[in-house]
């Protein structure tokens, strides 16, 4: 038998409602059960359903449905008594964390000092409505919503461009801004890249394998899955790209995205490539490698890549004078020698190398009558002074070979040579920054993480594999001095959000403040309710008034 049972003007979220329709159908004699508030898509879902009970077509809006397919009377009146207990019983995640609650947006505001970030996640009919409210109000928005309209996506970007704001969506998945999680977000450390992405779950993962490499994440700016379509013309990617190459903190963008439209494409890779921060793209479609944008064809890829050009994450700053130019290799491993001096001559065509240079230390010409410098890494240390000392070097690029019959502590010796000649350089007001690879397991008797922290506890970059090792070298030289993003800056709220932590106001979802909460952001839960107990007419006419 088919019942429903209706609770008028009690707005309760969708995850809410959920967790309590799972516990309503583990009772005795329940066939389907569904608890949803009474807007006209979710009647016809009820419908279609099967779940039509008499009392469905009269709830509004704002009215809690409880509809059910049960056995008998008993299991209907079972049923009810148990939803009512657990909606009474189920206490908000605001409540239990003490996060602080409003029941208007302008009370909400004022317990923040202001708020600086919008989470929206309400019904998607609802959501225009509430992000218009936070623009009004010069606060950027992140808007979970989906089952917006592409023409009020575009009016409320086009309107945030003009205000100088974010519109990160409407269903928009994930984000990150100045190390808080926003949505579906993973743990990831702090770093050097940042994101751009029409794709929430591409993000995700791109992150996950950027921290795994050693990486770290700036911020990540989701901006929707329709962004990048001809019919949004990817205005808030655009505003994303901007932003990123203007914060200080970010070393390197990666834009990840569904297949653009033809003109979108044209548009996000015109502006990526001149950008003065390097830009690792996956977009499909997209070619090979080339100077201005790197190409990615996965997702891990694209990590990949990004971690090679920005470097691993806690890398000291490093500033290059107008004179340092040179990559310098200096290498204990005559293979790896030959792959730098490669990967060096295939990155600069037809340049005569721009004096880079590269030996192999265990070359005939400087073992004869010395044990080879896998043996004595002493060998290397007296050319390590000189190459520092070069005015022209800007980058040492070395290798750290472990294993058996190996020194048994390669990576202490260097580190001992790296931090006399670094001190040395920075008395002198000049810098150099040095990378490494260390080519080793830990089971080795060396260990490879323990000669790896000796190496960055002395301010050496250490990267992946040697071939990571030379492109980070190589990206180094390629960033110095831009001039930041063609055109007009980021407007000065887009500078702030990604420079401050932010301040946010969740509107919907409980459950999404509570990560930010956690975190360390100054975050108020808004009580919502839909406005004039959702009647779209009166609604209309309030929106009006704006």
């Amino acid at each position: 038998m088919l019942i429903s049972s209706l609770r008028p003007n009690t707005y309760q979220d969708s995850l809410r409602l959920m967790r309590v329709s799972r516990a309503l159908a583990e009772l005795a004699g329940v066939h389907r059960v569904s608890l949803v508030m009474g807007t006209p898509a979710n009647k016809d879902m009820l419908r279609n359903a099967g779940l039509d009970a008499d009392g469905v077509d009269a709830a509004g809006p704002a009215d809690l449905i409880v509809a059910a397919d049960v056995a008998d009377a008993g299991a209907a009146e079972l049923l009810v008594a148990r939803a009512e207990e657990l909606l009474a019983r189920d206490v908000p995640v605001a409540v239990r964390s003490g996060l602080p609650t409003a029941r208007s947006l302008d009370r909400a505001l004022a317990l923040l000092g202001g708020a600086d970030l919008g989470l929206v996640s309400v019904p998607g009919e609802y959501a225009a409505a509430e992000v218009n409210r936070l623009l009004d109000r010069d606060v950027h928005a992140f808007v979970f919503s989906d089952h917006v309209s592409v023409a009020d996506e575009v009016a409320l970007k086009t309107r945030a461009r003009e205000r100088g704001l974010l519109v990160m969506g409407p269903d928009c998945g994930t984000g990150r801004i100045h190390g808080i999680p926003l949505g579906f977000a993973n743990a990831v450390g702090d770093g050097s890249i940042g994101l751009v992405g029409a794709s929430g779950t591409g993000l995700q993962e791109v992150m996950v394998h950027v921290d795994r490499l050693g990486g770290g994440v700036s911020s990540a700016i989701g901006v929707g899955g329709r962004d990048l379509s001809d019919d949004v013309g990817g205005l808030m990617c655009l505003e994303a790209l901007r932003a990123l190459d203007d914060d200080e903190s970010t070393a390197v963008v990666v834009l990840v995205g569904k297949a653009p439209g033809v003109r979108v494409r044209e548009a996000v890779l015109g502006l990526a490539g001149e950008l003065s921060t390097p830009v690792v793209a996956l977009l499909p479609g997209e070619g090979p490698n080339g100077e201005a944008v790197h190409h990615a064809r996965t997702l891990e890829e694209a990590a990949r890549l990004a971690v090679e050009i920005a470097g691993p994450r806690g890398c000291r700053p490093v500033a290059f004078g107008p004179e340092q130019r040179r990559i310098r290799g200096l290498y204990t491993g005559g293979t790896l020698a030959a792959e730098a001096a490669s990967l060096l001559a295939a990155a600069l065509p037809g340049s005569g190398g721009l004096g880079h240079e590269v030996i192999d230390l265990g070359d005939d010409a400087y073992t004869r009558g010395r044990p080879h410098p896998m043996i004595d890494p002493g060998l290397r240390n007296e050319h390590v002074a000189a190459v520092l000392d070069e005015p022209e070097t800007a980058v040492l690029v070395v290798d750290v070979v472990l294993g058996y019959g190996a020194a048994d502590d390669p990576a202490g010796v260097l580190a001992g040579a790296v931090v006399e000649g670094l001190a040395k350089l920075q008395a002198d007001g000049r810098d150099v920054a040095v990378v490494a690879s260390v080519c080793g397991t830990d089971d080795d008797p060396q260990c490879a993480g323990a000669q790896i922290r000796v190496l960055e506890q002395a301010g050496v970059r250490v990267l992946p594999s040697n071939a990571a090792a030379v492109q980070h070298a190589l990206a180094l030289l390629a960033r110095r001095g831009g001039g930041g993003a063609p055109g007009r800056a980021p407007a000065e709220p887009i500078r702030r959000l990604l420079s401050e932590t932010p301040r946010i106001v969740n509107i919907g979802l409980r459950e999404f403040a509570a990560a930010p909460f956690e975190r360390g952001a100054g975050v108020v839960h808004l009580d919502w309710r839909p406005a004039a107990g959702g009647d779209r007419r009166l609604q209309s006419l309030l929106a009006g008034l704006r």
